[in-house]
């Protein structure tokens, strides 16, 4: 076995990368990194019925938009066929494998029976010995792999620790089909093998699976990697994760206005500690990633976490960063959680400006989204019931001396219009929220937003005093 280490995400496109199998792909990434080795994709195609393409961009995409990247060309293993059918017969050449002609009825049969004598319900091995020549007429035979009866097969896991079975638990699997396909078990063995793995971080459900590959393992005299099978995500109520706990796929959560770090950070902490640190850096995340540290209790899927942690992500970020992740996500999502018209060079560059007061308050993109649409709304402003009620006569009456005062600034910038605001109040004798929520309803059409002093300076001049005149008494 090489010295450099070598993991791989191996998942099915028989549906989008979901978020299990994305902090699967995550601590592989991570893993990999952290030793300096290489990191390997490989889509489990070899149901072609079920894998489709939209999957597969599915995967591609979620692997891409969360940042991690792969090592070499993407391995499709439906093309690898002749290879793995090779070692099947190098199994069976070497009498480590058997053809089996049972029948559908005849394995029904011996499960049933099994049950009915309170026995796991596997096969008994019944072609294990027989000649060929007792074959049926007509019936094509599937290669069954000849499994070990007696003593254990040992998994020194890196999560679980020891983990033992015993081989009498463990029948002789299909490793061909009738058809001359190659089934799972074998397949990702010699993909394994052949691709140089030496760690496979997985999901805890494919722990028997591990006892199954290491047989075929030793009997073809190859070293099986070091396994680290990683329990799975729960919901927050302890349940196994379903889509109303979060078992979406990656692509609804940038839907949903996630920060591809954050996402990170969060799925790495699920299952995996340092200490008592909760935010994580990309290289931050590689540096002191290790698999000995991942727990092996199951991980509790949160979105009020989630949220707080985007939250911070998008505090902590830079208005022009935001903009950017907010100019990518606009495709994906709905007509209706978009800006109320396709954006210009200049509305960015007002977008920009205004960041810095709108992501005080957003835990995600579509939240910010939704704060930023007054900047680009249509005059005359449509107002929510709260701007209506705050916006009385008085209010109005006052919008205009505003509007008078404001337009005889001769720098537009929040320090001047801070000053003539403040100026005006104390010359109505009024306390200066009294003075804010009339201006932040003509503004806005809402009764929040983030300062006012930063709303007028970002709309502009021109913009600010028309929606001040559109709502005054006398507009």
């Amino acid at each position: 076995m090489t010295s450099k280490v070598v993991t791989r995400f191996a998942p099915s496109p028989t549906g989008f990368l979901h978020i299990g199998g994305a902090r699967t792909a995550l601590f592989n990434w991570l893993y990999a990194r952290s030793k300096g080795g290489a990191f390997h994709l490989r889509i489990e195609d070899t149901d072609r019925e079920r894998s489709t393409d939209d999957a597969i961009e599915a995967i591609l995409d979620g692997l891409k938009w969360l940042g991690l990247d792969w090592d070499g060309e993407t391995v499709y293993q439906h093309t690898r066929l002749e290879r793995h059918v090779e070692v099947a017969n190098k199994l069976l050449a070497e009498g480590n494998a058997y053809r089996c002609y049972a029948s559908a009825e005849e394995l029904n049969e011996m499960r049933q029976a099994a049950r009915d004598e309170g026995r796991p319900p596997i096969y008994d091995g019944r072609w294990r010995d027989r000649d060929a020549s007792e074959a049926p007429e007509g019936v094509p035979p599937v290669i069954r792999f000849r499994s070990p009866v007696e003593g254990s097969t040992i998994i020194d896991d890196k999560v679980q620790g020891q983990v033992v079975f015993q081989n009498e638990n463990l029948d002789d699997l299909i490793i061909l089909r009738s058809d001359g396909s190659p089934t799972y078990m074998l397949s990702v063995v010699v993909d394994d093998h052949d691709m140089g793995v030496t760690h496979a971080i997985r999901g805890d459900d494919h722990l028997t699976n591990a006892a199954r590959q290491v047989q075929i393992y030793d009997a073809l005299g190859w070293d099986a990697p070091h396994f680290a099978h990683v329990p799975l995500i729960h919901g927050a109520d302890g349940a196994k994760l379903s889509k109303r706990h979060g078992a979406l796929g990656v692509e609804a959560y940038r839907s949903m206005g996630y920060l591809p770090d954050a996402l990170k950070n969060y799925l790495v902490r699920l299952g995996w500690s340092h200490g008592d640190e909760e935010i994580f850096s990309t290289e931050e995340m590689i540096s002191r990633f290790n698999i000995e540290a991942i727990g092996r209790s199951a991980a509790r899927f949160d979105f009020a976490k989630l949220e707080n942690l985007n939250g911070y992500y998008i505090r902590n970020a830079g208005p022009g960063a935001l903009v950017e992740e907010i100019s990518k996500l606009l495709p994906h999502l709905e007509p209706e959680q978009r800006f109320p018209r396709e954006l210009d060079e200049n509305d960015w560059r007002r977008l920009e400006l205004a960041m810095t007061g709108l992501q005080e308050r957003a835990k995600t993109l579509v939240d910010l989204i939704a704060s930023a649409h007054y900047l680009f709304v249509a005059r005359p402003l449509v107002l929510d019931d709260k701007a209506e009620k705050i916006l009385n006569d008085d209010a109005r009456a006052l919008l205009g001396r505003i509007a008078a005062k404001l337009a005889e600034l001769a720098d537009w910038t929040t320090d001047e219009i801070e000053a003539a605001v403040r100026e005006l109040a104390e010359e109505e004798g009024l306390k200066l929220g009294k003075v804010a929520q009339p201006l932040r309803a003509a503004l806005t059409g809402t009764n929040v937003s983030p300062g006012i002093f930063d709303v007028l300076a970002v709309l502009d001049r021109d913009e600010a005093l028309g929606r001040l005149e559109d709502q005054a008494l006398d507009g």
